[in-house]
């Protein structure tokens, strides 16, 4: 398997975390991609968009929840993404809300980006008060985080790793303990260092 990799990306991020605990990212090439250069990775997603894995058979999947379950497929230990019930639908409900924590960070960031003069000082507010409001709720509902390890808590672990790189200034977790102290145990898991973000 190819995988179309960026070492920035929290979404990439995931992968690699849901393959390290399942003991497949041996079994990953990864293919260093820059989508803000002209390369081809529309020819694997036509979104342009890191991740998209290339399977032995050609056959591509995009994006990080399709490509995490798929790799979930393959596990012959506990499964990442429970199989029934409230435990499923409570892991996707921590998987949707840390990717739209990652989505509004990283609009803010690519909006800071922009030339003085085209900048929205409202629009980076608005996407950071987004992030802000996702991550008061898993503090709210840290119990939750408990237990076996689930795709909700990688999409979470993968989210505050990249806001902490991105957006140090901000410290969103000193005024959230419990997922402090949550976030302080599970960054320490092989995976988690395997793969921080870097530039």
């Amino acid at each position: 398997m190819k995988l179309r990799f960026s070492a920035a990306s929290p979404y990439v991020r995931k992968v690699m975390v849901t393959a390290h605990e399942i003991g497949l990212a041996d079994k990953i090439e990864k293919v260093t991609t820059d989508v803000w250069a002209s390369t081809d990775v529309t020819a694997d997603n036509p979104l342009g968009k890191v991740p998209a894995l290339v399977l032995d058979g050609g056959e591509v999947l995009f994006d990080s929840p399709v490509i995490c379950e798929y790799l979930d497929s393959l596990n012959t230990g506990a499964r990442l993404f429970p199989p029934s019930g409230g435990a499923r639908w409570r892991a996707l409900r921590q998987q949707a809300l840390a990717d739209g924590i990652m989505d509004a960070g990283i609009l803010a960031r690519l909006e800071n980006n922009r030339k003085d003069g085209e900048k929205s000082p409202g629009w980076i507010q608005r996407q950071k008060t987004a992030v802000a409001r996702g991550l008061d709720a898993f503090e709210q509902a840290a119990a939750e985080l408990d237990g076996p390890i689930t795709i909700g808590q990688i999409a979470l672990g993968c989210a505050i790793g990249w806001v902490n790189f991105r957006f140090a200034d901000d410290r969103v977790l000193d005024k959230r303990p419990a997922l402090a102290q949550w976030y302080a145990k599970f960054s320490a898991r092989p995976s988690m260092t395997a793969t921080e973000p870097r530039t």
